[in-house]
Protein backbone atom coordinates (compact mmCIF):
# COMPACT_ATOMS: atom_id res chain seq x y z
CA UNK A 1 0.00 0.00 0.00
CA UNK A 2 2.81 2.35 0.90
CA UNK A 3 4.51 1.54 -2.40
CA UNK A 4 1.41 2.51 -4.39
CA UNK A 5 1.12 5.75 -2.41
CA UNK A 6 4.77 6.57 -3.09
CA UNK A 7 4.35 5.88 -6.82
CA UNK A 8 1.28 8.14 -6.88
CA UNK A 9 3.29 10.95 -5.31
CA UNK A 10 5.98 10.53 -7.95
CA UNK A 11 3.39 10.63 -10.72
CA UNK A 12 1.79 13.75 -9.24
CA UNK A 13 5.16 15.46 -8.90
CA UNK A 14 5.99 14.61 -12.52
CA UNK A 15 2.71 16.13 -13.70
CA UNK A 16 3.37 19.28 -11.71
CA UNK A 17 6.85 19.57 -13.19
CA UNK A 18 5.45 19.31 -16.72
CA UNK A 19 2.73 21.90 -16.11
CA UNK A 20 5.21 24.25 -14.43
CA UNK A 21 7.78 24.16 -17.22
CA UNK A 22 7.53 27.96 -17.43
CA UNK A 23 6.67 30.43 -14.71
CA UNK A 24 3.06 31.27 -14.07
CA UNK A 25 3.80 34.85 -15.11
CA UNK A 26 5.16 33.82 -18.51
CA UNK A 27 2.38 31.32 -19.16
CA UNK A 28 -0.18 33.98 -18.34
CA UNK A 29 1.44 36.38 -20.79
CA UNK A 30 1.25 33.78 -23.55
CA UNK A 31 -2.39 33.10 -22.76
CA UNK A 32 -3.09 36.85 -22.97
CA UNK A 33 -1.42 36.95 -26.38
CA UNK A 34 -3.60 34.05 -27.52
CA UNK A 35 -6.80 35.68 -26.30
CA UNK A 36 -6.07 39.20 -27.56
CA UNK A 37 -5.08 38.05 -31.05
CA UNK A 38 -7.98 35.68 -31.74
CA UNK A 39 -6.04 32.51 -31.01
CA UNK A 40 -8.91 30.18 -31.86
CA UNK A 41 -8.73 31.40 -35.47
CA UNK A 42 -4.97 31.07 -35.88
CA UNK A 43 -3.72 28.87 -38.71
CA UNK A 44 -1.89 26.79 -36.13
CA UNK A 45 -3.47 27.33 -32.75
CA UNK A 46 -2.47 26.39 -29.20
CA UNK A 47 -3.91 23.77 -26.88
CA UNK A 48 -3.90 25.76 -23.66
CA UNK A 49 -4.26 22.55 -21.66
CA UNK A 50 -1.06 21.13 -23.08
CA UNK A 51 2.46 21.92 -21.86
CA UNK A 52 3.77 25.28 -23.13
CA UNK A 53 6.73 23.63 -24.80
CA UNK A 54 4.30 21.92 -27.20
CA UNK A 55 2.66 25.19 -28.34
CA UNK A 56 3.34 26.06 -31.96
CA UNK A 57 6.09 28.64 -32.42
CA UNK A 58 7.08 28.78 -28.75
CA UNK A 59 10.60 27.83 -27.70
CA UNK A 60 11.33 27.10 -24.06
CA UNK A 61 14.85 26.89 -22.63
CA UNK A 62 15.63 26.38 -18.94
CA UNK A 63 11.94 26.88 -18.04
CA UNK A 64 11.72 30.26 -19.78
CA UNK A 65 10.15 31.35 -23.06
CA UNK A 66 13.01 32.48 -25.31
CA UNK A 67 11.35 32.65 -28.74
CA UNK A 68 7.93 33.20 -30.29
CA UNK A 69 7.61 32.60 -34.02
CA UNK A 70 4.03 33.09 -35.23
CA UNK A 71 4.90 34.29 -38.72
CA UNK A 72 1.88 34.34 -41.04
CA UNK A 73 -0.41 32.66 -38.56
CA UNK A 74 -3.56 34.82 -38.87
CA UNK A 75 -3.07 36.81 -35.68
CA UNK A 76 -5.62 39.62 -35.47
CA UNK A 77 -6.04 42.14 -32.69
CA UNK A 78 -3.67 44.03 -30.42
CA UNK A 79 -0.64 42.99 -28.44
CA UNK A 80 -1.30 42.85 -24.69
CA UNK A 81 0.73 44.87 -22.19
CA UNK A 82 1.49 41.63 -20.38
CA UNK A 83 3.78 40.69 -23.28
CA UNK A 84 6.46 42.64 -21.40
CA UNK A 85 6.49 39.89 -18.77
CA UNK A 86 8.37 37.67 -21.20
CA UNK A 87 11.66 39.13 -20.04
CA UNK A 88 13.73 36.15 -21.25
CA UNK A 89 12.46 36.43 -24.82
CA UNK A 90 15.16 36.74 -27.49
CA UNK A 91 13.13 36.36 -30.70
CA UNK A 92 9.69 37.83 -31.42
CA UNK A 93 8.48 37.11 -34.95
CA UNK A 94 4.89 38.22 -35.59
CA UNK A 95 5.38 39.23 -39.22
CA UNK A 96 2.74 38.88 -41.95
CA UNK A 97 -0.33 38.93 -39.75
CA UNK A 98 -3.23 41.34 -39.13
CA UNK A 99 -2.12 42.91 -35.86
CA UNK A 100 -3.39 46.40 -35.08
CA UNK A 101 -3.03 49.05 -32.38
CA UNK A 102 0.20 50.38 -30.93
CA UNK A 103 3.24 48.58 -29.63
CA UNK A 104 2.81 48.01 -25.89
CA UNK A 105 4.91 50.27 -23.68
CA UNK A 106 5.94 47.21 -21.71
CA UNK A 107 8.24 46.18 -24.56
CA UNK A 108 10.93 48.21 -22.81
CA UNK A 109 11.20 45.45 -20.19
CA UNK A 110 12.12 42.82 -22.76
CA UNK A 111 15.81 43.65 -22.60
CA UNK A 112 16.97 40.26 -23.88
CA UNK A 113 15.32 40.71 -27.26
CA UNK A 114 17.67 40.21 -30.19
CA UNK A 115 15.14 40.00 -33.03
CA UNK A 116 11.83 41.83 -33.52
CA UNK A 117 9.99 41.09 -36.76
CA UNK A 118 6.60 42.81 -36.99
CA UNK A 119 6.51 43.70 -40.69
CA UNK A 120 3.40 43.41 -42.84
CA UNK A 121 0.86 44.12 -40.11
CA UNK A 122 -1.39 47.10 -39.36
CA UNK A 123 0.38 48.63 -36.37
CA UNK A 124 -0.11 52.35 -35.86
CA UNK A 125 0.99 55.09 -33.47
CA UNK A 126 4.53 56.18 -32.76
CA UNK A 127 7.55 53.99 -32.32
CA UNK A 128 8.31 54.23 -28.58
CA UNK A 129 11.51 55.92 -27.39
CA UNK A 130 11.86 52.99 -25.01
CA UNK A 131 13.03 50.84 -27.93
CA UNK A 132 16.43 52.31 -27.11
CA UNK A 133 16.44 50.17 -23.94
CA UNK A 134 16.70 46.96 -25.97
CA UNK A 135 20.48 47.00 -26.03
CA UNK A 136 20.81 43.42 -27.33
CA UNK A 137 18.69 44.03 -30.41
CA UNK A 138 20.30 42.90 -33.65
CA UNK A 139 17.35 43.02 -36.04
CA UNK A 140 14.26 45.23 -36.14
CA UNK A 141 11.98 44.95 -39.16
CA UNK A 142 8.73 46.89 -39.04
CA UNK A 143 8.11 47.76 -42.68
CA UNK A 144 4.63 47.97 -44.22
CA UNK A 145 2.75 49.16 -41.18
CA UNK A 146 1.19 52.53 -40.36
CA UNK A 147 3.59 53.91 -37.78
CA UNK A 148 3.55 57.69 -37.49
CA UNK A 149 5.70 60.35 -35.85
CA UNK A 150 9.46 60.56 -36.05
CA UNK A 151 12.16 57.91 -35.81
CA UNK A 152 13.17 57.78 -32.13
CA UNK A 153 16.63 59.19 -31.52
CA UNK A 154 17.07 56.49 -28.88
CA UNK A 155 17.57 53.95 -31.66
CA UNK A 156 21.12 55.22 -31.81
CA UNK A 157 21.67 53.30 -28.55
CA UNK A 158 21.07 49.96 -30.28
CA UNK A 159 24.74 49.52 -31.04
CA UNK A 160 24.45 45.78 -31.84
CA UNK A 161 21.85 46.40 -34.53
CA UNK A 162 22.65 44.90 -37.93
CA UNK A 163 19.28 45.23 -39.68
CA UNK A 164 16.82 48.13 -39.37
CA UNK A 165 13.91 48.36 -41.79
CA UNK A 166 11.17 50.92 -41.18
CA UNK A 167 10.14 51.28 -44.82
CA UNK A 168 6.59 51.90 -46.03
CA UNK A 169 5.19 53.58 -42.96
CA UNK A 170 4.04 57.15 -42.30
CA UNK A 171 7.16 58.33 -40.51
CA UNK A 172 8.08 61.99 -40.81
CA UNK A 173 10.69 64.49 -39.65
CA UNK A 174 14.45 64.28 -39.91
CA UNK A 175 16.55 61.14 -39.82
CA UNK A 176 18.21 61.16 -36.37
CA UNK A 177 21.95 61.81 -36.41
CA UNK A 178 22.21 59.19 -33.68
CA UNK A 179 21.73 56.43 -36.25
CA UNK A 180 25.31 57.18 -37.25
CA UNK A 181 26.38 55.39 -34.06
CA UNK A 182 25.08 52.06 -35.34
CA UNK A 183 28.48 51.03 -36.64
CA UNK A 184 27.51 47.34 -36.95
CA UNK A 185 24.54 48.14 -39.17
CA UNK A 186 24.53 46.21 -42.45
CA UNK A 187 21.09 47.07 -43.81
CA UNK A 188 19.05 50.27 -43.35
CA UNK A 189 15.66 50.64 -45.03
CA UNK A 190 13.67 53.87 -44.68
CA UNK A 191 11.98 53.69 -48.08
CA UNK A 192 8.56 55.26 -48.68
CA UNK A 193 7.93 57.50 -45.69
CA UNK A 194 7.73 61.30 -45.54
CA UNK A 195 11.14 61.89 -44.04
CA UNK A 196 12.66 65.31 -44.67
CA UNK A 197 15.85 67.26 -44.08
CA UNK A 198 19.37 66.21 -45.00
CA UNK A 199 20.95 62.80 -44.75
CA UNK A 200 23.08 62.95 -41.59
CA UNK A 201 26.82 63.26 -42.23
CA UNK A 202 27.23 60.75 -39.40
CA UNK A 203 26.14 58.04 -41.84
CA UNK A 204 29.75 58.06 -43.02
CA UNK A 205 30.54 56.06 -39.86
CA UNK A 206 28.39 53.12 -41.00
CA UNK A 207 31.34 51.29 -42.50
CA UNK A 208 29.63 47.87 -42.38
CA UNK A 209 26.58 49.12 -44.29
CA UNK A 210 25.81 47.05 -47.38
CA UNK A 211 22.28 48.24 -48.16
CA UNK A 212 20.90 51.78 -47.81
CA UNK A 213 17.36 52.42 -49.07
CA UNK A 214 16.14 56.01 -48.68
CA UNK A 215 14.02 56.32 -51.83
CA UNK A 216 10.55 57.88 -51.96
CA UNK A 217 10.87 60.43 -49.18
CA UNK A 218 11.24 64.21 -49.08
CA UNK A 219 14.91 64.39 -48.19
CA UNK A 220 16.80 67.46 -49.39
CA UNK A 221 20.19 69.16 -49.20
CA UNK A 222 23.34 67.57 -50.55
CA UNK A 223 24.45 63.97 -50.48
CA UNK A 224 27.05 63.96 -47.67
CA UNK A 225 30.68 63.85 -48.78
CA UNK A 226 31.11 61.22 -46.03
CA UNK A 227 29.33 58.71 -48.27
CA UNK A 228 32.74 58.09 -49.85
CA UNK A 229 33.66 56.24 -46.63
CA UNK A 230 30.95 53.60 -47.17
CA UNK A 231 33.28 51.04 -48.73
CA UNK A 232 30.98 48.07 -47.96
CA UNK A 233 27.92 49.58 -49.65
CA UNK A 234 26.48 47.41 -52.44
CA UNK A 235 22.90 48.69 -52.70
CA UNK A 236 22.05 52.39 -52.70
CA UNK A 237 18.61 53.76 -53.58
CA UNK A 238 17.96 57.46 -53.06
CA UNK A 239 15.62 58.29 -55.95
CA UNK A 240 12.40 60.31 -55.63
CA UNK A 241 13.61 62.80 -53.05
CA UNK A 242 14.33 66.54 -53.23
CA UNK A 243 18.11 66.68 -53.07
CA UNK A 244 19.75 69.95 -54.11
CA UNK A 245 22.87 68.19 -55.31
CA UNK A 246 24.08 64.67 -56.00
CA UNK A 247 27.61 65.84 -56.80
CA UNK A 248 29.25 63.97 -53.93
CA UNK A 249 28.11 60.66 -55.39
CA UNK A 250 30.92 61.07 -57.92
CA UNK A 251 33.46 60.37 -55.22
CA UNK A 252 32.09 56.90 -54.55
CA UNK A 253 33.57 53.73 -56.01
CA UNK A 254 30.77 52.79 -58.37
CA UNK A 255 32.29 49.36 -59.09
CA UNK A 256 31.11 48.25 -55.66
CA UNK A 257 27.40 48.55 -56.45
CA UNK A 258 24.94 45.81 -57.32
CA UNK A 259 22.13 48.39 -57.26
CA UNK A 260 22.62 52.13 -57.65
CA UNK A 261 19.41 54.11 -58.12
CA UNK A 262 19.25 57.88 -58.05
CA UNK A 263 17.38 60.53 -60.05
CA UNK A 264 19.30 60.04 -63.26
CA UNK A 265 17.89 63.22 -64.85
CA UNK A 266 20.92 65.02 -63.36
CA UNK A 267 23.11 64.77 -66.47
CA UNK A 268 25.96 66.73 -64.91
CA UNK A 269 27.18 63.76 -62.90
CA UNK A 270 30.33 62.11 -64.15
CA UNK A 271 30.56 58.58 -62.82
CA UNK A 272 33.55 56.41 -63.52
CA UNK A 273 33.08 53.02 -65.17
CA UNK A 274 29.62 52.28 -63.83
CA UNK A 275 27.64 49.66 -65.72
CA UNK A 276 23.96 50.21 -65.05
CA UNK A 277 23.14 46.96 -66.85
CA UNK A 278 24.27 45.22 -63.69
CA UNK A 279 21.80 47.06 -61.52
CA UNK A 280 18.53 45.54 -60.44
CA UNK A 281 15.47 46.71 -58.57
CA UNK A 282 15.49 46.11 -54.85
CA UNK A 283 12.14 45.43 -53.26
CA UNK A 284 12.45 46.54 -49.64
CA UNK A 285 8.86 45.94 -48.67
CA UNK A 286 8.99 42.16 -48.68
CA UNK A 287 12.04 40.79 -46.91
CA UNK A 288 10.51 37.39 -46.24
CA UNK A 289 10.32 34.79 -48.96
CA UNK A 290 6.61 34.98 -49.58
CA UNK A 291 4.94 34.22 -52.92
CA UNK A 292 2.09 36.65 -52.39
CA UNK A 293 3.41 39.62 -50.37
CA UNK A 294 0.77 42.17 -49.43
CA UNK A 295 0.83 45.71 -50.73
CA UNK A 296 0.65 48.57 -48.31
CA UNK A 297 -2.52 49.97 -49.86
CA UNK A 298 -4.24 46.63 -49.35
CA UNK A 299 -3.58 46.77 -45.64
CA UNK A 300 -5.60 49.70 -44.34
CA UNK A 301 -5.72 50.40 -40.61
CA UNK A 302 -8.94 50.25 -38.65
Amino acid sequence: MKGKYFLSLIALASCLMVSAQVTKKERSALEDLYESTNGKEWVRTWDLNAPVKTWYGVEVVDDHVVAINLFRNNLKGVLPESLGKLTHLKVLNLAFNGLTGELPESIEHMENLEVIKIEMNRFKGELPESLGNLKNLRELTAFNNFFTGSIPGSMGELTHLKVLNLSSNNLKGAIPESLGKLTKLESLGLFENTLEGSIPREFGQLVELRELILANNQLDGEIPHEFTQLASLEILQIQNNKFNSLKNLEGMNTKQFLVFDYDKSDSKLNFKEIDFKKTRVVETMFDDDEPDGKKKNDNKPD
